[in-house]
């Protein structure tokens, strides 16, 4: 069984047990349990479950692992002949996550 979830703008195919590092969330309370919602797609053994955009009653429930950041991403700007050079770092924070279940309603064939 696996999931296609939408998180910090991007799209993750997860899986029970996978471990992802995703955009970091403001939480409301620390706590190690977080619930992703905005499901778009749930595959299981026979069927599969497209939303328009979202599958009504499907979420995924993940741990949290830990805060991490990820490598320096450089940024180099320069004007030819100006002598104007402009060097910038950034590291996004994130999280990471462990995929503790995937949970949906089984759809009825008719």
């Amino acid at each position: 069984m696996y999931a296609v979830i939408e998180t910090g703008g991007k799209q993750y195919r997860v899986e029970p047990g996978d471990v992802l590092d995703v955009e970091r969330l403001e939480l409301a309370e620390k706590s190690s349990e977080l619930r992703f919602d905005r499901v778009l797609m749930v595959k299981d053994d026979k069927n599969v479950q497209l939303g328009t955009p979202l599958v009504e009653g499907a979420s995924v429930t993940a741990t949290l692992v830990g805060e991490i950041r990820a490598p320096k991403i450089l940024v180099f700007k320069f004007k030819r002949r100006k002598g104007y050079r402009n060097l910038n770092g950034h590291r996004q924070d994130l999280m990471r996550v462990r995929i503790d279940k995937i949970e949906a309603q089984s759809a009825s064939r008719s």
